[in-house]
């Protein structure tokens, strides 16, 4: 009888060891890329005319931009009146 309660005792205890190893909470998972998010509205570059997500359009004068350079290109061909 009393083999029977080890043996069972000692069953319970690697049935809690294995239980209490397998509740560990697992990594966060990463925020979601640009991709993932779902489609965004495209704007226009005022200077070249080439289309991009707004999320990565630069404001400036007169519009949205692509790059710093063409932002610069354009508010200096229309300066400001």
């Amino acid at each position: 009888m009393k083999f029977i309660i080890l043996i069972v005792a000692v069953l319970l205890l690697v049935w809690l060891v294995r239980g209490a190893r397998g509740r560990v909470a697992p990594p966060p998972s990463p925020p979601p890329t640009p991709a993932e998010q779902g489609p965004q509205p495209m704007v226009a570059c005022q200077h070249c005319g080439m289309h991009l997500p707004r999320d990565e359009a630069l404001p400036g004068r007169g519009g949205v931009f692509c790059g710093d350079a063409h932002r610069a290109a354009y508010e200096k061909q229309h300066p400001a009146g």
